[in-house]
């Protein structure tokens, strides 16, 4: 896969060369910080931080509720569920009668998770807590039957989680990865670790899938979105 040399390499003639200026950096920590977020997300981040969680920044979790309002999502899929905080987000966006299935392998996690919910006033119906690794339990969801499907894993499954999305998404429906820059280290060619070599390779298969519409997303760490085509 061949990465732009600049944020402007497939842009406008003339600007290959255009710097990003400090006046751009405000503007990108203006749009980053522009929802806002409170106190019950608030609470979220501290817990992730005493459990050493890193869960998406504020840019990608408005980002991930619009997209299921945008959707109008009933079911959603969650790979990753941390302390709640992209489950929160989602739950926000989607319909009031939806229902978000979030798989964690640590079981600790996902009962932070609850109280996060909680404290945010939504029912225990609203969420199902699957405990567990991704790769085992996204093969018992039903095909077909998820709006949108979100990916916080395991960076070096990345490719196997697109894989089960693919089978998990209506027509439709939309699957996003966080991480999808990995701190700066993907458009780096000097970075060759298995983790960012793996978050370039869903990269590339998203980009190249004629079932797929691509966008990548310079929220946050990076979120990669794609709609699956009806």
């Amino acid at each position: 896969m061949k990465w732009p040399t600049s944020p402007n390499a497939r842009g406008r003639p003339g600007h290959e060369e255009e710097a990003i200026s400090g006046n751009r950096q405000a503007s990108w920590a203006f749009a980053e910080e522009y929802v806002g977020e409170d106190a019950v997300l608030a609470g979220a981040r501290a817990r992730a931080r005493e459990v050493g969680v890193v869960p998406i920044g504020p840019g990608g979790g408005a980002a991930l509720r619009f997209l299921a309002a945008a959707v109008e999502a009933k079911a959603v899929a969650e790979i990753g569920t941390g302390t709640g905080v992209s489950g929160l987000y989602l739950l926000r966006g989607m319909r009031s009668d939806g229902v978000l299935t979030t798989v964690d392998a640590d079981p600790e996690n996902q009962r932070l998770a609850k109280e996060t919910f909680t404290e945010a006033g939504f029912p225990s119906g609203r969420a199902r807590f699957i405990p567990g690794r991704a790769l085992e339990v996204l093969p018992r969801l039903a095909d077909g039957g998820y709006d949108l499907v979100f990916c916080d894993g395991d960076k070096l499954e990345y490719v196997d989680y697109l894989a089960e999305a693919l089978r998990l998404l209506r027509p439709g429906g939309v699957v996003c990865f966080d991480n999808a820059l990995l701190h700066d280290r993907v458009p780096d060619p000097a970075h060759r670790d298995a983790e960012t070599a793996s978050v370039r390779d869903v990269l590339r298969v998203v980009r190249e899938h004629e079932s797929l519409v691509p966008a990548l997303l310079p929220v946050g760490d990076g979120l990669l979105c794609a709609a699956r085509r009806a």
